[in-house]
């Protein structure tokens, strides 16, 4: 095949670099390729040369107590519950969404805040009425630091412009502000030690009413056990730590929709019952 062969033409660039990224590759590791051809060559040739000295050897090794054989380093630890707890102390000290903001983008006891680029706290009003939480930033999201600007943003962006919403009458964040690498699932230590933020944010902008985006942020803030297809639609309670109670509609996350267009006039009839309990808790 010819480079020029236009039967086969060669992949734009600009798509390539999307996918790596999108895959969680997004950091050159060497400035100059390996060619793994010659490295894998050289490793088979190794392991077929004569070993001459091959029976001391065996029987050095037969000679050394089990307790003397070198074993691989321990990996590195995860952070653990101190951690989550050291997260609960720092959130109930602060008494605003602004020292809420800095502590959490000073907080290092997270390990996915230091593969991401940065911290993404939120968007929109902190005083209106409705709260929008979802699971975790993606990559547009990282890289612009604001919760929910990719394709599932702007569809979100849609669905509240149907109900007279939009973002400067909202407030949206994410159960874990920093981007698991790879959009992958962050793990259930992750979400604990990230937990008392979002809770302690919540309280701090008091909604009248809360939406949870997707069955992962359901499950944190709403201590839910089904699943979101089942959930949604049903309203639920957010309390505080403070004993305050605040009305909560999980519903199916943007992102979900856009990979099952079927399922939006479910998320419609839940946001026409958000629409209504607004209307009424305004009176």
């Amino acid at each position: 095949m010819s480079i020029a062969d236009p039967k086969h033409p060669l992949p734009d660039l600009a798509d390539l670099l999307r996918f790596y990224a999108d895959a969680g590759v997004d950091e050159a590791l060497f400035d100059e390729p390996i060619d793994r051809f010659e490295e894998s060559a050289g490793t088979t040739a190794r392991a077929q040369a004569p070993q001459q000295n091959e029976p001391a050897r065996s029987r050095e090794t037969k000679a050394q107590p089990p307790q003397a054989q070198t074993r691989p380093a321990p990996a590195m630890a995860v952070p653990d519950e101190a951690q989550a707890a050291r997260a609960r102390e720092l959130a109930q000290e602060a008494k605003s969404l602004e020292e809420l903001r800095e502590i959490v983008s000073a907080f290092d006891g997270c390990n996915l805040k230091f593969t991401a680029k940065q911290t993404v706290f939120s968007d929109g009003n902190p005083q209106a009425d409705l709260m929008l939480v979802g699971e975790a930033p993606g990559r547009d999201e990282d890289i612009d630091g604001l919760p929910f600007v990719g394709r599932s943003g702007r569809l979100l962006d849609r669905m509240l412009a149907a109900i007279g919403i939009d973002r400067t009458s909202a407030y949206i964040a994410n159960v874990i502000p920093w981007r698991p690498p790879g959009n992958r699932t962050p793990t259930p230590l992750e979400t604990e030690i990230c937990r008392p933020f979002i809770e302690r944010q919540i309280e701090l902008a008091a909604p009248k009413v809360l939406v949870t985006l997707g069955g992962p942020s359901a499950k944190v803030l709403l201590h839910a056990t089904e699943g979101v297809l089942r959930l949604r639609g049903k309203w639920k309670t957010h309390a505080t730590a403070s004993g305050i109670e605040i009305a909560a509609m999980p519903t199916l996350h943007p992102a979900y929709l856009l990979r099952n267009p079927a399922h939006k006039k479910l998320a419609w009839r839940d946001l026409l019952e958000v629409k209504a309990k607004l209307e009424v808790l305004r009176g």
